[in-house]
């Protein structure tokens, strides 16, 4: 049965209010979450994140009846789609996002379910009878027969990620009391102060982002040098530049200023050594 129009109503309130309170929204993938598993996740937020689940036909409507009072939102429809949840938090997002995915459940594997990672059998002995050997072959899985019991010689992998698992390896992993699967919910995107972003964005670590930025500078004040096209970037070493120009001249020529002057007598060669051959390769790079 479908929500009455007062639950309706309740619930575009209730999302136009999280949406005014809450600066970041974690777009989370519910695929195979229990009910128990969604009440262990809400207790693990609780004073740190609220979440908000809803039918998508109702989660856009609800976002499209605010969207000329909040347009930035628009970003939110084209994910909007399959098993799909609103986490809404004002706190660190990394930290928001270690909660929300660490909750996770070991589940067997199901026919027809798609793997969400390679599952390997490994070498052991089952336990099992000789006379389910057949079923070992068929699956192309090398045994033997070790004091009465059929053992795996060597690791196996039987489901590829990415695929539907099989009614044999389903079976297979069954009677192996293997459960390979984790599942929990997982973080599709991340709407923050009205930008979007994948949540691949959070492990790039500080120090990393510090680094790339240095060194765009970097890059921008050689090419801003080489052209003689003066940027923010590039004026210091300019000015360090024709400082050091007027320094050579001084230290070559009866002509001194004042910076010029204290510039100690003894190591007067040196620097005039140091500063003409600086000035020299300037005018042979320019």
């Amino acid at each position: 049965m479908g929500a009455s129009r007062a639950d309706k109503e309740n619930y575009f309130v209730k999302l136009k209010e999280l949406l005014n309170k809450y600066p970041s929204i974690f777009l989370v993938n519910v695929d195979n979450v229990g009910s128990n598993q969604m009440h262990q996740i809400r207790v693990a937020l609780r004073g740190k994140g609220v979440v908000l689940m809803g039918k998508n036909t109702m989660v856009r409507r609800a976002l499209r009846s605010i969207l000329s009072e909040y347009p930035q939102f628009e970003r939110l429809l084209p994910y909007i789609r399959g098993n799909i949840g609103f986490v809404f938090t004002a706190g660190d997002l990394k930290d928001i996002r270690e909660i929300i995915v660490a909750n996770k459940v070991a589940a067997p594997a199901r026919a027809g379910a798609f793997a969400p990672k390679d599952v390997v059998v490994p070498a052991s002995n089952t336990g099992m009878e000789p006379g389910k050997t057949s079923f070992f072959q068929a699956l192309g899985i090398p045994t033997k027969i070790a004091r009465g019991t059929i053992e795996i010689v060597s690791d196996v992998k039987v489901v590829v990620a990415g695929t539907r698992v099989g009614t044999s390896e389903a079976t297979l992993l069954n009677m192996l009391n293997i459960s390979p699967f984790t599942y929990g919910m997982t973080v599709v995107q991340i709407f923050d102060q009205g930008n979007i972003f994948s949540p691949d964005v959070l492990d790039v670590d500080e120090s990393e982002l510090i680094d790339r930025f240095m060194s765009g500078i970097k890059t921008i004040a050689a090419i801003s040098l080489a052209l003689n096209y003066p940027t923010i970037v590039s004026v210091t070493h300019s000015l360090v530049n024709a400082y050091k120009n007027l320094i050579s001249v001084a230290l070559a020529t009866e002509y001194t200023f004042e910076g010029a002057e204290k510039v100690c007598p003894p190591l007067w060669s040196l620097f005039c050594c140091l500063f003409l051959g600086q000035m020299i390769i300037n005018l042979y790079i320019h």
